[in-house]
């Protein structure tokens, strides 16, 4: 067997971070030898560092390892970010100037023209951005992100339905506290509670990113799908798992068994390479009634499969679904590591 490749996670101490780690616990091909987080952790112990906020036991790599500065230039070339954005504004670029392949999961540079925003399974072709940006920049290594953690979940539901063309969408999302981070929401402010809005344009997000993801490469550029999506977002007390309700309009006429049919059978390269972090159906059509929920579904597909549920017609747009989708796993660390993979497989990882 190919030996596993040496990779670091920068932001190793939050919420992210710590599930980067779980995830890359036994990775096959990838083996995190470097952490490195904020100055106030820099030099400690990372199990003095850090409290492990996720289930089970710490990985084996947090036994006796010392959090490292984010330095460019240290570290293995490949690197994972769990930066927040305003750490990654400035750091990201120097690690990719400085040669180092950062696979980043912070909004930053997600909707930069020679930035690939990457769902595997939807626009995978889009890596090539990664010869424009070194064009552009100057750049030995390169930056490629994963979507914001609810684009993800309605990108990947309505990947199936292009065919039909998707003219206009409208979702409402019921996002997990996991996903604001920790401490995040205050318990005063969200137990019994639901709070309408998210900071830090999150609605903003959800329209512009899927349009990206969901567009075509040609001449070094993404041409955005022309779809019109308006986003309402919410906090509710949910630890992980982020719901969506979704209505779209479609060009044609569709049946909700054509658009059932066509989420059941779609599949995309991670699925043709058989990808580790793949899951063999990305998305899940539940015919159970009430489904999906967040504590019985989030963690399908070892959390990377997007669950679909109740689809029906919907008198103002046409077709209407619940979609849910693990918010830390598949909507964060989860797509960044699958990302890599591909990366690997597409030959991206070799010195160019």
């Amino acid at each position: 067997m190919t030996p596993a490749i040496e990779v670091g996670v920068i932001g190793a101490t939050g919420m992210v971070g710590q599930q980067f780690l779980r995830l890359l616990e036994g990775h096959p091909q990838f083996r995190p030898v470097w952490l490195a987080a904020s100055e106030r952790s820099e030099g400690r112990l990372y199990r003095e560092a850090a409290t492990w906020r996720l289930g089970g036991e710490p990985p084996s790599i947090t036994e006796g390892a010392r959090i490292e500065a984010c330095t460019p230039g240290r570290g293995p070339r490949l690197v994972f970010s769990a930066l927040d954005a305003a750490a990654a504004d400035d750091l990201e670029p120097a690690f990719a100037a400085a040669g180092h392949l950062v696979v980043s999961n912070a909004r930053s540079f997600r909707l930069m023209d020679d930035v690939p925003l990457l769902i595997p399974e939807i626009n995978p072709d889009h890596l090539a951005l990664i010869e424009v940006q070194r064009r552009a920049r100057s750049w030995t290594g390169a930056i490629v992100t994963n979507p914001n953690c609810s684009t993800v979940v309605l990108a990947m539901a309505l990947a199936p339905l292009r065919p039909f063309g998707i003219k206009a969408v409208l979702t409402t999302t019921l996002q997990a506290v996991s996903g604001a981070g920790y401490p995040g929401v205050p318990s005063f402010d969200i137990v019994g509670n639901v709070i309408p809005g998210i900071g830090g344009g999150e609605e903003e997000k959800i329209e512009s990113e899927a349009n990206k993801i969901l567009g075509a490469l040609a001449d070094g550029r993404v041409t955005p799908h022309a779809a019109v999506v308006s986003a309402h977002t919410n906090r509710v007390p949910v630890i992980d798992g982020h719901t969506l309700t979704v209505s779209v309009s479609l060009d044609a006429a569709t049946s909700v068994e054509e658009v059932v049919r066509a989420m059941r059978g779609w599949r995309g390269r991670p699925q043709e390479l058989g990808l580790h972090s793949a899951p063999s159906a990305p998305l899940e059509v539940l015919d159970q009634p009430f489904r999906p929920q967040p504590r019985l579904d989030a963690d399908r597909g070892r959390g990377m499969t997007v669950s679909i549920g109740r689809v029906r017609p919907c008198p103002v747009l046409g077709t209407k679904f619940v979609a849910l989708g693990h918010n830390t796993v598949r909507g964060a660390a989860g797509a960044a590591i699958l990302n890599a993979e591909l990366m690997l497989a597409e030959g991206w990882l070799e010195s160019r």
